[in-house]
């Protein structure tokens, strides 16, 4: 698919701007215009051609000469300026190593690094090494859009370097394969691999139930990789009365989840910490139309505040669920409904959004080795308290539905969740130097868990195309079994040069 990509691209006509989808509360586009207006003096008798008054008129002049606003005459094909570049992409050579090819690629060269602050006996101290070239082309077929974006990477610290484009591995990261056109005029629809988002919270994801890449996040890559893409159908819908958008995965896509072979985790098969000195190949459903995904959000904006409902039918994301007999992490099946509500309220955004997790493999909550089912409930406000200087902070709750069921049928040696998880976030962030650096502190710290994350991150815009950045990802906790206590050995700080074009 990759190869038929690859060559449509480059005998289709040339790209032009990406396609832009601006959210429908904001205003698309700023228009400007030149007038120009000449004024004839119709007084005094009539001279000769090429003679007159003060301002006299230019004598006429041969075709392909004259000032600026004459148009210069006819080239060959191949040559000149637009029409040179179409005629150029119209070759039998498909437009390659034309400078018109080049230029409608955009992308970026990242090079980082990165190492464990902390002794990790499982893992290498280097925790982040790797070279990223990101190419990313559009073509235009009429009102139809083609988009591919892919990572060329060298990858220092896998130590799997095996092609696999739907876990991100390998030498090739597949992040955008789709093509988009409009139905009518008032139905979009995009079809292939790209990233989906949706929901109100910052870093705290109820309702957006797409595929994350916890890998990268933890890590210390871009945070643009926490989103990881999906092979899905997407039909957006913009009615009288709401908007809806209706996404299909016809197989499933989970989570780029935390995987052993480069971050280590609590594993309760073996009761503690575990890294690449176990196996863990997880039992993933992988059947086409049978093991598919399907998600809607209805949304419109009342009165400024932007109010959607959501739903879900598919799987949890990552590995929540233990098969017993084969010992293997499963992905048990789930539904979800919830909805979200974000507008102004003071000098600030509010932001309120709430799920319900249904755990359709354990309605009764009485499997202790399958996840049970919760209500979720994010809180959110964020303001601009100094020039510059932005706060925003959260309050999350994730509550076990049927936790006294699920006690009561607790193993032995196996430590069920709490029936309540509290969990507080503040992002502080700051901009100086005429806004080209930034500086950015994010703090998860959970009272129930009693335990911390801190991500902290310091960018420079050196200029329009290079980018200096650095960070740190450090995990604290009581317990070994807790979400962030267990990565505690995890803990890291890197660095990263970025040159864009």
């Amino acid at each position: 698919m990759i190869l038929l990509a690859c060559l449509f691209i480059a005998t289709a006509a040339p790209a032009q701007d990406r396609e832009s989808e601006p959210p429908p509360e904001l205003p698309s586009g700023l228009a400007a215009s030149e007038n120009d207006a000449r004024s004839d003096d119709p007084s005094g008798p009539a001279l000769p051609e090429g003679l007159g008054s003060e301002e006299p008129e230019e004598p006429t002049l041969p075709t392909g000469l004259g000032d600026s606003q004459d148009e210069g005459p006819a080239l060959p094909a191949g040559l000149g300026e637009t029409a040179g570049v179409e005629d150029q992409d119209q070759r039998s050579d498909g437009g390659l190593g034309s400078s018109a090819f080049l230029e409608s690629i955009t992308g970026f060269w990242d090079l980082r690094a990165g190492v464990r602050v902390r002794d990790d006996p499982n893992q290498r101290r280097t925790s982040l090494g790797e070279s990223r070239l990101q190419l990313s082309r559009d073509t235009n077929i009429g009102d139809a859009l083609l988009r591919v974006t892919t990572d060329l990477v060298y990858d220092n610290v896998a130590a799997d370097r095996d092609l696999r484009l739907e876990q991100g591995g390998g030498w090739l990261d597949l992040r955008e394969a789709y093509f988009g056109t409009p139905l009518g005029d008032a139905v979009d629809l995009r079809l292939g691999r790209q990233a989906l988002t949706w929901g109100v919270g910052d870093l705290l994801f109820l309702n957006d139930l797409f595929p994350k890449d916890w890998n990268s996040f933890l890590s210390g890559r871009d945070i643009e990789y926490l989103k990881a893409p999906s092979d899905a159908l997407r039909l957006a819908f913009y009615l009288p009365t709401f908007n809806l958008d209706l996404v299909f995965t016809p197989k499933f896509d989970p989570d780029r989840f935390v995987d052993n072979r480069r971050l280590s985790f609590f594993d309760p098969r073996f009761g503690r910490v575990v890294g690449g000195n176990v196996v863990s190949s997880p039992d993933r459903p992988d059947d086409w139309f049978d093991d598919d995904e399907l998600a809607f959000r209805l949304y419109r904006i009342v009165a400024g505040w932007e109010l959607a409902a959501y739903g879900y039918r598919g799987f949890w994301k990552s590995p929540q669920g233990f098969d017993p007999v084969s010992g293997r992490p499963v992905f048990p099946r789930l539904s979800s409904w919830g909805g979200s509500a974000r507008g102004p309220l003071g000098d600030g955004i509010l932001s309120l959004e709430t799920s319900w997790y249904v755990s359709r493999d354990d309605r009764a909550g009485t499997d202790p080795f399958l996840p049970n089912s919760q209500l979720r409930v994010l809180a959110g406000y964020e303001q601009e308290v100094l020039p510059d200087f932005t706060l925003g902070a959260q309050y999350y709750l994730e509550r076990t539905l049927d936790h006294d069921e699920l006690v009561a049928n607790q193993p032995p040696g196996l430590r069920p969740p709490d029936e309540h998880r509290h969990l507080l976030t503040l992002r502080a962030t700051l901009l100086t130097h005429s806004q080209n650096v930034t500086w950015s502190l994010f703090t998860f710290a959970s009272p129930s868990d009693e335990d911390v994350y801190l991500r902290g991150s310091w960018s420079w815009k050196a200029t329009d195309a290079w980018s200096v950045s650095a960070g740190f990802n450090l995990f604290e906790g009581r317990s070994k079994q807790t979400f962030f206590g267990q990565f505690e050995t995890n803990s890291n700080v890197y660095a990263s040069l970025r040159r864009g074009f």
